[in-house]
């Protein structure tokens, strides 16, 4: 029986995708060894490669067609305890050479660090599991076109209201990590990433409101259909419309999942190396204590197929494992790579490069209980501006969302600002719904907080 036209052309894919992963390791390889001839102690390098394209139309127009095609050489060495790093985007023999002795004369020059060095060699990945994360979209380019017009048409067409748009975009990108170090580890990946949103804008009575909605998906088959996107990001520019503000007061606060990823970010980026070497952060030395209820559960998932968070190693080549960071409300690891664990006298959790597929564990109870649950309040579904003092927790950031009164949307709510201090918002966590978002690095359902102040008019 003979393979069809498309096994064959899966299986070329493979073939040239497994030939280019030699050609960049085998790059890699060269760096760390031209690194060792000008007397290194110590080498990593990586390289990163992408290409892809996308597509906006507004209007029933094409508005951008953009196509893509990045790559990168990264070199860090070691003389000793001195560290030099050079980066190149030219792959060439004489660029790479070039680029190893640029890394090796700042190291020669750079002051000694103790705690500067290479990720001890029992740490480094040894087994590569498949994550299954590469699927590339083999769209052609007026298909794409026609998808994304598709979108925004479905938008644009859902209610008289909505009578303008910022656009709907196409966008897909295939790319390759391969990462190496003078301990011998030399591996890579490939992965994908395909998306949709849309934009719109409604008006009525005067008043005129936008919101918006996408998916992403390693894989196409993953993503949502276009006309769904647009309809999904109409609804939610129309519920917007009558918005307005509200007086001062303390209620309950409910994060929808798109904006609670938010909250836990930063969570992860006040127990990360960086913020607590440097001292710099509101949760210094939490490790073993008590920040959440104890019902709250937060742990890293790495090896999900198909996940956009997945990585079978950091950025540092160290093995990524599921572990808890978070467990009965307690902080039982920090967010750390190999520089950031000797200065606090602790050892990598591999997670150089970040968290990988951050699970914030759901309760039962689906969206409508948590608006039973908590009665009258703020739903938010939009944070403005970046207000985090890091080392206070002290939290204020620009809101819009729902104003809810016996478990019931009312109405609308913009220019208002929520405020507190995350210590405080962590500790008061009531629960997380099941409405879980799988499309981020960050998954979790919507957060109910006890109480927050509201500023408004």
């Amino acid at each position: 029986m003979s393979q069809s036209v498309e096994s064959i052309q899966k299986q070329q894919h493979m073939t040239d995708r497994q030939q280019q992963l030699e050609e960049l390791k085998s790059i890699v390889d060269e760096s760390i060894r031209e690194a060792k001839k000008l007397g290194a102690t110590g080498c990593d390098a990586d390289i990163s490669k992408s290409n892809g394209f996308s597509v906006t139309t507004r209007m029933g127009d094409v508005e951008t067609i953009e196509h893509d095609r990045n790559q990168g050489l990264g070199v860090t060495v070691y003389f000793g305890q001195r560290k030099g790093n050079a980066s190149s985007s030219d792959l060439n023999p004489a660029s790479i050479r070039e680029t190893v002795a640029a890394a090796c004369a700042i190291a020669r020059h750079a002051t000694e660090d103790p705690f500067a060095g290479l990720p001890e060699p029992e740490f480094m990945a040894t087994e590569i599991p498949d994550l299954d994360l590469c699927h590339p979209w083999p769209i052609e380019l007026q298909q794409a076109i026609d998808t994304a017009l598709n979108c925004e048409h479905a938008a644009l067409e859902f209610d008289s209201t909505i009578n303008n748009s910022e656009g709907a975009t196409l966008s897909t990108h295939t790319g390759i990590q391969v990462v190496g170090n003078s301990h011998g580890f030399l591996e890579g990946y490939w992965t994908s990433r395909h998306s949709v949103s849309c934009c719109v804008i409604g008006e009525k009575q005067g008043s005129m409101q936008r919101d918006y909605w996408y998916t992403v998906a390693r894989e196409q088959s993953g993503l949502d259909h276009a006309e769904a996107v647009g309809q999904e990001a109409a609804r939610r520019t129309l519920r917007r419309l009558g918005s307005r503000s509200l007086t001062p007061r303390e209620c309950p606060v409910l994060f929808v999942p798109e904006v609670a990823r938010s909250l836990i970010g930063n969570f992860i980026g006040a127990i990360s190396g960086g913020s607590l070497y440097r001292k710099n952060t509101f949760l210094l030395d939490s490790l073993g204590t008590s920040v959440f209820p104890d019902f709250m559960h937060i742990h890293q998932q790495p090896h999900q197929l198909k996940a956009l968070g997945s990585a079978p190693f950091d950025a540092e080549g160290v093995a990524t494992r599921t572990h808890d960071i978070v467990k009965g409300g307690i902080v039982e690891n920090y967010v750390l790579g190999s520089y950031s664990a000797r200065k606090l006298g602790l050892q990598t959790t591999g997670n150089a490069g970040g968290t990988y597929n951050l699970i914030v564990e759901p309760g039962q109870q689906d969206f409508q209980q948590l608006l039973n649950t908590m009665d009258t309040g703020l739903i938010v579904t939009e944070l403005i501006g970046h207000g985090l003092n890091m080392m206070t927790g002290d939290y204020s950031r620009g809101a819009a969302g729902l104003w809810v009164e016996n478990g019931r949307i009312v109405h609308p709510v913009e220019e208002i600002t929520i405020a507190g201090n995350l210590k405080n918002i962590f500790n008061s966590i009531v629960t997380v719904g099941n409405d879980v978002h799988r499309d981020s690095n960050i998954q979790t359902g919507s957060v109910l907080v006890e109480n927050m102040v509201i500023a408004g008019n």
